[in-house]
């Protein structure tokens, strides 16, 4: 027996699909579902982690609904992804918050923290609301939002480390060498150019049978905006404590390089997602999920558009509500990363790093430890 319905309906299918196995060629997913023959929890979560959910098996397979076997795979491989992201969350205590409307909490957090904010530069400097100087630092002294800001980003790393390690144990990664240098490698490089999001060759699957490559250019706008904004928070930290720089930045400094196009990335590629997401064939929708994962996209997109108001509206009376709402928008990101649809992409790298160790050694590996 498994611990959740979920996992149970997607052992019945690997079932199926490991007798029908034609859609092998499609993606990563059913080359690792060819190695085992049973199916622990382990293995089922890591092959739901593995899955880009792109269509392509749920428009090629013959058993797919309405016919009576009702093999829907990227369905069942989401409900079983977002249980394992509960399942694994830590500590243990907070795993319930994966249960509730993530966008309500995002918004709560939010709008708390930049009321927070806002209190503060009443208490400490009422005219720096209204400042036109563009003084990022008269509205709250930079000691202060660093260690706010820092201890919430220590906690979210903790907790995001702590669960990916559990999920990283109970798939069995100790059967082979998944943590070798040539398996993360391939990790990377899968996961950083969205390798198995391309339905085989053809794209992904949305509102019809006519597949696009809309949704993978989403998902890099997203990704690599969201690196490009945390490599501008980076360049500006160097450039605070190793230079006596202070914030804000000229238009052609580093943080702003890449501050810029990151927060465009933000803005439009949950956009896009979004659409896609609400125009996908509704056969292969977790609706009960779409909660938390519209909180996700709304705080990505939150963080960019914020930071972008921020930087056009610095020398203006509106600096310091705009940098209050911002500050807020990015504590509460850092505050639900460990709680949210965020985890996704440490579970899926790590996915991909078993299975290119897999794939390496071709044989049978022996994961999960719940039966």
């Amino acid at each position: 027996m498994h611990a959740t319905d979920h996992l149970q309906e997607a052992e019945r299918l690997m079932t199926v699909c490991n007798s029908c196995r034609y859609c092998e060629g499609v993606c990563a997913v059913f080359p690792a579902m060819e190695l085992r023959r049973s199916f622990a929890d382990g293995d089922l979560n890591y092959l739901a982690n593995l899955c880009h959910n792109c269509g392509a098996c749920y428009a090629d397979c013959q058993f797919s609904p309405p016919h009576e076997f009702n093999v829907n795979v990227p369905k069942t491989l989401s409900q079983v992804r977002t249980d394992s992201y509960r399942h694994y969350a830590w500590p243990k205590a907070f795993q319930p918050m994966f249960d509730r409307n993530g966008l309500a909490i995002a918004i709560v957090a939010a709008l708390s923290i930049a009321g927070f904010i806002l209190g503060f530069a009443v208490w400490h400097d009422p005219s720096a609301l209204t400042s036109t100087t563009g003084n990022f630092y008269k509205l709250m002294p930079h000691n202060a939002m660093a260690g706010l800001f820092g201890a919430v980003a220590l906690y979210a790393a903790l907790a995001l480390i702590m669960g990916f390690a559990n999920f990283w144990k109970d798939v069995g990664v100790s059967s082979v060498a998944a943590g070798s240098g040539l398996s993360l490698w391939q990790a990377v490089k899968d996961a950083a150019a969205l390798r198995y999001l391309d339905g085989g060759g053809v794209g992904c699957y949305n509102e019809d049978e006519r597949p696009t490559d809309n949704r993978r250019l989403y998902h890099h706008l997203t990704f690599y905006g969201f690196l490009l904004c945390f490599a501008a928070t980076c360049t500006g930290t160097i450039y605070h404590y190793g230079f006596g720089w202070e914030a804000p930045y000229g238009l052609f400094s580093l943080p702003k390089l890449f501050g810029i196009p990151g927060g465009i990335g933000l803005v439009i590629g949950p956009i896009g997602l979004m659409k896609a997401k609400l125009t996908r064939y509704p056969d292969m929708v977790d609706k009960s999920k779409l909660g938390m994962e519209t909180a996700f996209l709304a705080m990505m997109f939150a963080t960019g558009l914020t930071g972008l108001l921020l930087m056009a509206l610095r020398d203006t009376p509106a600096l310091g509500i705009t940098l209050s709402l911002h500050l807020g928008v990015v504590f509460a990101l850092f505050l639900t990363m460990p709680y949210g649809k965020f985890v996704h992409g440490f579970y899926r790298f790590g996915a991909l790093a078993l299975y290119a160790a897999e794939t390496k050694a071709d044989r049978p590996a022996t994961a999960g430890k719940t039966a």
